[in-house]
């Protein structure tokens, strides 16, 4: 009992009081030998806090140093002989406990804004003063086709105009900035603002790719200029042509000079009127209805179905559907249209003189977990001056060729919230389209 009170803090401080006043009496009452017994006393008692002291800043300073390696495993005692120490080991292991669950907290909310940054569709870049990236997401590296970005300096390999750009526009403005990868054209639209992040000033990036919306104006452009031409059109030479009808039932013994002249009027009237109406497809595409379907059960059935109107024996069509349970959330008809459409030009690009005619279409999950069909031929490659116009409405380097398959094709990957787009590889003498789905 007496031994375990010696080792009580309390018991420590009351003795250390105690002589501590003892020793200011004796001194301001010149009571000397009283003086010399109470000195060592006061002595004692100073030693005995200052080793208590010592010991559990000792055990602060290990717990500190162990909190600032992130190093939360360890533990004091729980069993001790004296209760002090047992008391003190377990409160330094509740705030080492407290400072875990306030870490594991902070790391949980962090991954988590992370999975929300990394899910949205505009690229983020966080960039210092110096020019050092603080953090980016995946939309920016995709944006960007980097795979790792450190600092402003590894853009100059992409265009150098896009690395001033990110090193010198200020918060508050918008740019709009154009380059080219292996991707195609980039359009980027970049927005800034700035913010003090851990004592570091910081600008946050926001860049999005208005290449959809680009080309969602271009497709809304040339719709609306196909609905006035066809309008028009329409509203001129339909009454020419029942005119030209009518005068030929009404008065059969013309001349016949005349009545051919009339009957070209007609059959031309009737001819341009039937191509108008091929031009109304475009724009009257109807609303998709999607649904969920297997993939390689559509590219099979669509396979069969090109294959029955192939009249060129030297072509092959084969597949590769990888996962075997791909699906689709989409609308089968349309994208049906697309796929046939894609093979059959697919088969009038290699002709009929050909006997090593191939035909692959893949079906994969990419990077970002879309859905990707690829349609690739091995006909003549489409040279770089035309490839950039293959989806313009009536363009067409076919002969009799409309120019609206695949341009009805983009309208409904669109309306799809999906994308089509062309690659050329001269490696491999392979022309692919690229249809993903989101």
């Amino acid at each position: 009992m007496a031994r375990g009170l010696r080792h009580n803090p309390l018991w420590r401080m009351a003795v250390f009081a105690c002589t501590t006043a003892a020793v200011t009496y004796t001194a301001f009452s010149s009571h000397l030998l009283w003086l010399m017994a109470a000195v060592p006393a006061w002595l004692l008692s100073a030693m005995s806090l200052v080793r208590l002291y010592n010991r559990n800043a000792k055990k602060v300073a290990f717990m500190l140093e162990a909190i600032e390696n992130n190093d939360y495993s360890f533990r004091f005692p729980g069993r001790e002989r004296y209760h002090y120490d047992i008391m003190v080991n377990e409160s330094l292991n509740r705030i080492t406990r407290m400072l875990f669950g306030v870490k594991a907290e902070a790391v949980q909310k962090e991954k988590y804004y992370e999975l929300i940054i990394n899910s949205v569709n505009t690229g983020i870049i966080v960039v210092d003063d110096n020019g050092t990236i603080f953090q980016t997401n995946n939309e920016a590296l995709r944006l960007l086709g980097l795979t790792v970005f450190t600092h402003i300096k590894q853009l100059s390999r992409i265009d150098d105009r896009l690395q001033t750009l990110i090193a010198d526009i200020l918060p508050g403005e918008k740019h709009h900035i154009s380059f080219a990868n292996e991707r195609g054209t980039v359009n980027l639209s970049i927005r800034v603002s700035e913010m003090t992040l851990q004592e570091r000033h910081v600008r946050i990036l926001a860049i999005n790719d208005i290449n959809s919306e680009l080309d969602e104006k271009e497709i809304d452009s040339w719709i609306r200029l196909t609905r006035v031409l066809t309008h028009e059109i329409m509203n001129s030479i339909t009454p020419i042509t029942s005119l030209s009808d009518t005068m030929l039932a009404m008065h059969r013994d013309i001349d016949s000079s005349i009545r051919g002249g009339l009957e070209t009027i007609s059959d031309t009237g009737k001819g341009l009127i039937s191509f108008v109406e091929s031009y109304r497809r475009f724009t009257h595409i109807p609303t998709p209805e999607p649904s969920l379907f297997y993939v390689g059960k559509f590219i099979r059935r669509t396979v069969d179905l090109a294959l029955l109107d192939n009249t060129r024996p030297g072509i092959s069509i084969t597949y590769d559907i990888t996962p075997d349970d791909l699906i689709i959330h989409a609308d089968e008809k349309l994208i049906y249209q697309v796929v046939i459409n894609l093979i059959k030009n697919a088969m009038q690009a290699i002709g009929s003189d050909r006997d090593d005619g191939r035909i692959v279409i893949r079906a994969f999950c990419d990077t970002d977990q879309s859905v990707v069909i690829e349609v690739s031929n091995n006909g003549p490659l489409i040279p770089p001056e035309e490839a950039d116009h293959i989806f313009v409405p009536f363009f067409t380097t076919k002969e009799g060729g409309s120019g609206i398959g695949l341009s009805i094709s983009r309208q409904i990957m669109r309306l799809s919230g999906g994308s089509i787009t062309m690659k050329s590889n001269p490696a491999t003498a392979m022309t692919t389209f690229v249809l993903t789905f989101p």
